[in-house]
């Protein structure tokens, strides 16, 4: 289940999908792995309460992972990552 994660613009973002994705891999249960991408993305956002960091991880989820959209998507205000 592999999700082409080049064109996430925010950091945090491609690493809660990226999280999400390895720790699928490896068999977590879904339970387990949104509560390690919600934690995830307060690491990279400490400002951001519980409850908006478990709405923006699940909207990222069924976007990237259950659409398989590669659209923008709304998030975070942090500045997206620029292209090597």
């Amino acid at each position: 289940m592999k999700i082409d994660t080049g064109h996430i613009g925010r950091k945090c973002e491609r690493a809660v999908i990226t999280a999400y994705q390895e720790l699928h891999d490896m068999g977590q249960s879904e339970m387990s792995i949104f509560a390690a991408c919600t934690t995830l993305y307060r690491i990279h956002h400490p400002e951001s309460s519980l409850p908006e960091a478990r709405l923006l991880v699940s909207e990222w989820i069924d976007h990237h992972i259950v659409r398989r959209s590669a659209a923008p998507t709304r998030g975070c205000n942090c500045p997206p990552t620029r292209p090597h």
